[in-house]
């Protein structure tokens, strides 16, 4: 069984769908399991909470973007909607992440669309990110630092907690990992600093307003609505697509990303046509061999498909423009708030003016121009 296959099973599995006597039984089983996770997370956490681990602060202010479960929840477009916000106010920034999925034993599919959403940013990737922090801070790169995918990293002290949390599926089918996706228990938002839901275009108002009623059990904090937006089709040569060209194209998609089905429905949102036989799924972090290009041609030709369609983190892994005869378009697509992030910004300038902005003077943070970001 192929690694896709079985994580799509196992998927089935654990949200239900899947109502065989032997899901019910791998359920009780993955249940079992997780008690040994739930009693470490939570005995570090109390740690933690009770200052019995501390965490190491860095000579620069540090901002985590994290979330509560494991899957795609945007962190890539909102660390790179961060930087930009920070570099419109004169700071510079650099980004620390753990490098999960790692290509070429250099860098992850995640680092290379962020190189190319934040051209010149240096960025750090290491399990151990105090020192990656410390790395970028000692070569005089930057002067404020956002960690990536840092919630439940709590060896580094960080001065703001950003936590998203996905419309699609907020609470990881509610249990911990591996019977459900949840890292920790909810009652970790109380560390968070603010809340950002993520792909509110893709769920209702109510199913939004029962989010923000889950988490107000928990935490108090500014709880911001966002959307990922759809804005054209770009390639490996920095050509363009519009959404309109796209429409009168009969397409196939394929990606290797953490939630799947948001990158499916985004695209069906906006009236390109994917029932099952055209969209293909690869395990998280994905990493192309020949066979699996073959295979994405091979069922793209049978449907008659005239293009492929598939996300930035995959494009930058693929690197090419054309798979044989079929040219290859990824989704561009743009970090937009609801809600206006003025409280964001706010907390940015809260926190943030303790870095000495370079040759630029201290300005307020403001949100800077529409940016290009990928789910």
């Amino acid at each position: 069984m192929s690694r896709s296959r079985f994580e799509n099973d196992f998927l089935e599995i654990i949200s239900g769908r899947n109502r065989e006597w032997f899901a019910d039984l791998a359920r009780i089983v993955l249940v079992i399991c997780s008690v040994p996770y739930a009693v470490a997370s939570g005995f570090r956490n109390s740690l933690y909470h009770h200052g019995l681990l501390r965490p190491r602060s860095v000579a620069a202010p540090v901002i985590s973007v994290g979330n509560l479960t494991t899957g795609g929840t945007g962190k890539t477009p909102a660390v790179a909607w961060l930087v930009h916000t920070l570099q419109a106010a004169g700071y510079s920034p650099g980004i620390v992440s753990r490098g999960y999925g790692t290509l070429d034993g250099a860098e992850n599919d995640e680092k290379r669309m962020l190189d190319e959403l934040c051209p010149g940013v240096p960025h750090e990737q290491d399990r151990n990110r105090w020192e990656a922090a410390n790395r970028i801070l000692e070569r005089g790169q930057a002067n404020v630092l956002v960690l990536d995918d840092g919630f439940q990293h709590r060896r580094l002290h960080r001065d703001l907690d950003i936590v998203l949390i996905d419309a699609l599926n907020p609470w990881g089918y509610n249990a911990l990992l591996p019977r459900g996706l949840l890292r920790e228990t909810l009652s970790g938002l109380r560390r968070a600093d603010i809340v950002l839901i993520t792909r509110c275009e893709l769920s209702t108002s109510e199913q939004i307003s029962e989010m923000i009623d889950r988490i107000r059990k928990f935490s108090d904090v500014p709880v911001l609505r966002t959307t990922f937006s759809a804005r054209r089709f770009v390639n490996s040569r920095g050509d363009t697509l519009s959404l309109s060209q796209a429409l009168d194209k009969i397409g196939f998609a394929f990606c290797g990303i953490g939630n799947a089905d948001g990158f499916r429905r985004t695209l069906m949102a906006q009236g390109i046509g994917l029932p099952e036989e055209r969209f293909l799924q690869f395990p998280d972090h994905h990493h192309y061999s020949p066979e699996d290009l073959k295979r994405i041609v091979h069922q793209a030709t049978l449907q008659g498909s005239e293009v492929l369609f598939t996300t930035r983190k995959d494009l930058v892994k693929i690197r090419q423009d054309r798979l044989e005869n079929l040219p290859v378009w990824a989704l561009e697509i743009e970090l937009k708030f609801i809600d206006p992030p003025d409280f964001l910004t706010g907390l940015l300038r809260t926190f943030v003016p303790s870095a000495t902005a370079g040759n630029h003077e201290k300005q307020s943070v403001s949100s800077p121009g529409p940016e290009q970001h990928q789910a």
